[in-house]
Formats: C-alpha cells, sequence, structure tokens
C-alpha cells in the first residue's frame, strides 16, 4: 500500500502523491513529508526553493553509526568542540560552501571505488600543479556565497546585497573558468564543474550590474541601491524629491533673514515633520506681532523654542510623497531582480555546488601538500595494508608543539590462503598509543573514502562498507544504562552487524565488569569476529590471555605497542611490532599521573603478589575448548544423566557424620557402595 499523499508535498511540489519521485518505503515518505512540512509551516506564504526528494540507494555511502562518528570525533570531539575534531584537521576551504560540502562528504564516505577515483583524480590535478590551486583558491576566496544568498531571496529575506553577491558569484565564474581554460586535460570532475558554472545566465550578472548602485545597504526598506540612469520614472522621482529639499534649505534662508535672527534652522525628526527651531532668546520675537502671523508655535524646550509654517507643511508633504514613491518604485525593481534570480535558480544552484566541490578539492590537495599526505590505491577487494600510517590530528598536534610522530604499519589484509581480512589483537601499556593507533587506521580508510590523500607514505584500502568502532568509556543515564551496559550495547550492535567489507575498532572490551566476565566476554568476541563475522578488525585489549587465541585462530595477529624500562620508569616509543606484552605497566603510568608515593609502593608489593599466581592456567584450560564455532551442536546438545562417579560423588557430600549413628553410618556405606559399577 502506497503511502497516503502530503499536502504540503502536493502543494510545493505540485504533485498528489510521492509515486511520481521514485518508489519509497512509508519511513523514507514519512520523512520526506515532515522536512517538507517543517519548512512549509516555518515560512509560510513564501516560495520554497526545495529539490524534490530523491531516494540515496542502499550501499552507495559507508555506514557509520552514531557512537561510531561520536568515538571517532569526526566533525565534534566528545566535548562537543569543533577544534580537536577530524573536520578541524583537514579543513582547508575558503568558504562557508566548501566547507559545508567537506563536512558532508565526511558524514557520507563513499563505497563506489570507481567515483572515489574520480575525486582523487581531480585533487591529484591540483597537488601537482600549485599555480592552478593557488589562483582558484585566491579566485574562491572572494567569491560570494551563492546558495545562501539564493535561498534567502527566495524566502522573501533577501535584501539587495544578496542580489549584489549573485552577480559577483556569476563574475567570479568567469574567472575560474578562465583560469582553467590554460589547463590541457581536466579530469572528470573538474570537467562537470566547469560546465556548471556554465550555466548562469551572463544577461542576469549584467542587468543586476545595471541595476545596482556601487554602494548598497544591507535592508531593502533603506532605499537608495538602484543605480541612477537605470529606470527613468526613479530618477524624476528621485529628482522631485531632492529638489524639494533644496527648497527647504532656500525656505531656511530667507526665514532667517525676514526675522533677523541667523541662527533660525529648519530642522526635522520621526515625530515633528519639518519644523523652524530658534533659540529660547528669540522665541518671544517670533510669538509677537507681526511675526506671528507667519511662525505657529510647535514646542517650547530648555533652550530652543519650536515653530511651524503654513508653507513648510505644504512642502513637506511634498517631500514625504516624492521619498515615499522613490521607495515604493524601488521596491518594486528589487522585486522584479529578485523573480529573475528566483527564476534562474537551478542554474545557480548548480554553479554554488561548482564553487563548493573545486574548494573542496583544492583544498583537499593543499592538505595533502602541506601534510605530505599520499594518494590511496582505493579497490573493491578485501585488502588493507598501510604503510608508515599517521593520525592526522594528533600528527597536527605534536607538530605545533615540535614533537614528531611515531609512524606505524597495519595490514589488516586476506593471507594466501585465506579468504577473510585479518584480526590484530594489539596489547600493550596504558599510555603507549593503542587507540591512537586503532583510530589513524580508521580515519585513513574513511579519508580515502571521501577522495583525500591519507596520512601514510602507501596506503591500499578494499572498500569499507561499514565502520563500527568501540573506544572509550561512557554512561547514559537518561536511558537508565550504565557505563558497561553502553559498552555492551555498542559491541552486540557490531557483532550482530558486521560483514566481511566492515572496518571493526574495538577498544578494551569486556573492562567495566569483574576481571574474568571481562576476559570471558572478549574472549567470545574475538572468536565470533573471527568465524562469524569474519571481517577486517583490530583489536585492543590489556587481557594478555588472549594472545593465546592466535594458536587456534588463523587470521588472529598479535601486535603490541613497544615500551622500554629505564632506572624503574617506562619509556614509551609508539611503535606497534609483531608479538604480545606480558604486563600494562599501569603502576608506572599511576606513578606519572602523580599518585602518592605510598600508594605506588603498595600498589607494586600487592601485584608482586598477585603475579605470583599462575594464571596462564586459566588461558591453557580454555585453549581446549577452541574453537567456539568449531562445534556448533555442542549448545543445542541434550543434557548427558550423570555418572556413577558423579552420583556417588554427590551422594558422599550430602553426608553429615558428626550427626549419624554407627547403623546409619554403616548403611550410608552399603548404599555408596551400591551406586559404583558392577
Amino acid at each position: 500500500m502506497p503511502p497516503p499523499p502530503n499536502v504540503a508535498c502536493a502543494t510545493i511540489f505540485a504533485v498528489a502523491t510521492m509515486d511520481g519521485f521514485g518508489a519509497m518505503s512509508r519511513l523514507e515518505a514519512a520523512a520526506a513529508a515532515a522536512a517538507v512540512t517543517y519548512v512549509d509551516r516555518t515560512q509560510v506564504g513564501k516560495h520554497l526553493p526545495l529539490s524534490p526528494p530523491a531516494r540515496e540507494a542502499a550501499g552507495t555511502t559507508m555506514a557509520i553509526d552514531p557512537a561510531t562518528r561520536a568515538n571517532l570525533e569526526l566533525t565534534r570531539t566528545l566535548a562537543g568542540e569543533r577544534r580537536g575534531s577530524l573536520l578541524d584537521a583537514i579543513d582547508c576551504t575558503v568558504t562557508a560552501a566548501g566547507s559545508r560540502l567537506l563536512a558532508q562528504r565526511l558524514s557520507a564516505p563513499l563505497t563506489d571505488s570507481a567515483t572515489i577515483s574520480h575525486r582523487l583524480d581531480a585533487t591529484t590535478m591540483f597537488a601537482n600543479d600549485s599555480a592552478a590551486r593557488d589562483d582558484l583558491r585566491g579566485i574562491l576566496r572572494a567569491a560570494p556565497d551563492i546558495s545562501r544568498a539564493l535561498a534567502r531571496l527566495s524566502v522573501g529575506r533577501g535584501g539587495p546585497r544578496d542580489l549584489a553577491a549573485l552577480r559577483d558569484g556569476i563574475v567570479a565564474a568567469d574567472k575560474i573558468l578562465d583560469r582553467l581554460s590554460r589547463i590541457e586535460k581536466l579530469p572528470r570532475d573538474i570537467s562537470l564543474a566547469t560546465e556548471a558554472l556554465r550555466r548562469p545566465s551572463r544577461d542576469l550578472a549584467q542587468e543586476f550590474s545595471r541595476g545596482l548602485a556601487d554602494e548598497l545597504p544591507l535592508f531593502k526598506r533603506d532605499g537608495g541601491f538602484v543605480r541612477a540612469g537605470y529606470e527613468a520614472a526613479l530618477d524624476e522621482t528621485r529628482n522631485l524629491r531632492d529638489a524639494s529639499r533644496l527648497v527647504v534649505a532656500a525656505m531656511q534662508a530667507r526665514y532667517a533673514d525676514d526675522t533677523g535672527i541667523k541662527g533660525l534652522k529648519i530642522r526635522h525628526n520621526n515625530v515633528l515633520g519639518y519644523f523652524v527651531e530658534v533659540t529660547a532668546q528669540h522665541g518671544d520675537k517670533l510669538m509677537t506681532a507681526p511675526l506671528n502671523a507667519t511662525f505657529i508655535h510647535r514646542q517650547t524646550l530648555a533652550g530652543q523654542v519650536r515653530f511651524t509654517t503654513t508653507e513648510l507643511g505644504e512642502i513637506e508633504a511634498k517631500i514625504a510623497n516624492a521619498g515615499d514613491r522613490a521607495l515604493g518604485l524601488e521596491l518594486e525593481i528589487f522585486d522584479r531582480l529578485c523573480a529573475q534570480a528566483v527564476a534562474a535558480g537551478d542554474d545557480l544552484r548548480a554553479a554554488a555546488h561548482a564553487f563548493a566541490l573545486l574548494d573542496v578539492t583544492a583544498a583537499l590537495a593543499k592538505l595533502a601538500v602541506d601534510e605530505n599526505y599520499t594518494r590511496p590505491v582505493v579497490d573493491n577487494s578485501l585488502k588493507f595494508s598501510i604503510e608508515g600510517g599517521r593520525h592526522p590530528v594528533v600528527e597536527q598536534s605534536l607538530k605545533r608543539e615540535g614533537q614528531p610522530f611515531i609512524a606505524n604499519a597495519c595490514d589488516l589484509s586476506p593471507g594466501p590462503a585465506q579468504a577473510s581480512g585479518q584480526i590484530w589483537l594489539l596489547t600493550g601499556p596504558n599510555m603507549a598509543g593503542k587507540s591512537t593507533f586503532l583510530r589513524q587506521n580508521a580515519l585513513i580508510a574513511l579519508m580515502a573514502q571521501i577522495g583525500s590523500f591519507v596520512p601514510a607514505k602507501l596506503a591500499h584500502i578494499g572498500i569499507v562498507d561499514r565502520l563500527f568502532s568501540r573506544v572509550g568509556a561512557a554512561d547514559d543515564l537518561a536511558r537508565g544504562r550504565s557505563t558497561f551496559m553502553v559498552e555492551m550495547v555498542e559491541t552486540a550492535a557490531i557483532l550482530n552487524q558486521a560483514g566481511e567489507r566492515a572496518l571493526v575498532i574495538l577498544d578494551e572490551i569486556g573492562r567495566g565488569t569483574s576481571t574474568f566476565d571481562g576476559l570471558s566476554i572478549a574472549w567470545a568476541s574475538i572468536e565470533h569476529l573471527h568465524e562469524s563475522n569474519r571481517c577486517r578488525a583490530l583489536f585492543a585489549t590489556h587481557y594478555h590471555e588472549l594472545t593465546a587465541l592466535s594458536a587456534n585462530l588463523p587470521r588472529l595477529f598479535n601486535a603490541t605497542v613497544r615500551v622500554k624500562e629505564w632506572q624503574g620508569d617506562v619509556v614509551f616509543l609508539h611503535e606497534v611490532l609483531p608479538g604480545s606484552a606480558d604486563r600494562s605497566y599501569g603502576i608506572q603510568v599511576a606513578k606519572l599521573a602523580g599518585l602518592p608515593a605510598a600508594v605506588v609502593a603498595r600498589a607494586k608489593s600487592v601485584l608482586a603478589k598477585l603475579e605470583a599466581q599462575d594464571r596462564s592456567t586459566t588461558a591453557r584450560a580454555l585453549m581446549d575448548d577452541l574453537p567456539l564455532f568449531a562445534v556448533p551442536s555442542r549448545a543445542a546438545a541434550e543434557p548427558q544423566p550423570p555418572s556413577a562417579a558423579d552420583q556417588v560423588a554427590e551422594a558422599l557430600n550430602a553426608l553429615h557424620p558428626d550427626e549419624m549413628s554407627p547403623r546409619e553410618a554403616l548403611d550410608a556405606l552399603y548404599a555408596l557402595k551400591a551406586k559404583l559399577p558392577k
């Protein structure tokens, strides 16, 4: 059953049903109708510059859930600030429209390798041609925001400066076309942008240039924005208005001569209109015969006395009428020019998008050159190979402090005899950089799929269709969820949805509960990722027992972050190497944090006693029961009846010798003997 027609959609798009916009689910139709209804109710009676709703095909963009967006800090940090986010680190755009488009691309990376390749070609061209890049950015920096100006004009909230913005935008388009025409062969995306820049009518820009004055007011109600000579009727009305003002000036001089009061002035305010003003000492003179026949008293103030005359009232009416007529004619001209702009809205919006696309492309090229990024290889394989990878945000922060960033490699590609990607189990101490390493690989994949160069020496990324990240600890008290519950909900979403093409980032699963509960959950999660999800994954943990899993899970690879102990302290080297860590150096980190010396000393004493126990037996015992999914019928098997030995043990445990008589003890012994197998 198709969704019912929406009244707002019918009014705005002149349709009775949304079926003409393509097959949409009821939920999609409701979302489109809600958006249109909101705009319609907030812009009552305005012409809405809305494009018809279009359905985005499933699988065309990388799926990123809200938890992953927050954990990776794509557009906002966990504190809610733009500074410190990925967008802030890579945004070198020079226009507001370009910045908006870059944020949009970060929110929806592509999954089509051909389209990504076209974007990379365009970025490569500007990365290799610094002169063209700098010239283009200079033109764009001075260009107006066409889309915003057109939107304001479309809903009746625009002013003369918005019309000028459209005019200047078309002029900037010609400058860009002229500059790009010097390049021999343009990549596909740049070529399409140039076609869009040619769409707006140049006659429209000329009309705006003829009609708009050089100096424009902010609001149309202020008037004075139409160029002299543009329309004869307006010029005639303005001349009448200005001539009347000259008459007022001549009248002031005549009144001063007739009365002999040199300081007489004719002034104007919004309450009294035009009036004659003299000082208090001359007020009595005008209020006595014969001058009182001409000058009519209006108002007495502390230092001035105000009068009017019949002649002044007549002139005031003429001036007011001329001024109102002039403003009315200007507003008519504004509405006419505004209608022309709205009629050309599709072409102007296409040019505005071309500006944004060129800005983003040139900005990513500048970023690549300035930060020494490299072009990634993006294809439809399951490869995930990064050499010399770096975290784009952390690297810039360290660079400002004059410190280097330690680059690391990561390879989650399938092995020669494997059909699915690898899982890296990353162990190492706190503060060593495990979370940074996890995030940087996720961000590199995301940047590659928006068409950007990436912070690495080499990068080969097979398309990632879903990106999951479970990093950090947070609660959700409003929904009644503890920190551990939030962690489990996010982990459940990953294990239930991740497929072969997904990239999963997991950090410290199971840390919000007891040691053995957490270890068990982390253990089972790794098995599920390996056997069921079969995705590419990075799994950081402090449960060193998990490293034993690599003996039975062929696609599990142990890696560790290198550290060095020096005179009782730990030195973090931030290098990721094959192998596993046997300790977390948590006490050393606590010492660096400033814990009292007595607390640190006591912690070392307790740790020494705990480490004396052989915890490896737990891992060895669990290894006999791996992999979890090798025998799927085990969980569904019928419970077996207890053995004879189990029955004897159970009966023996139920006896209480101190409470039994000799006879009862003898009977119990015979009963136990009867349970033994014959």
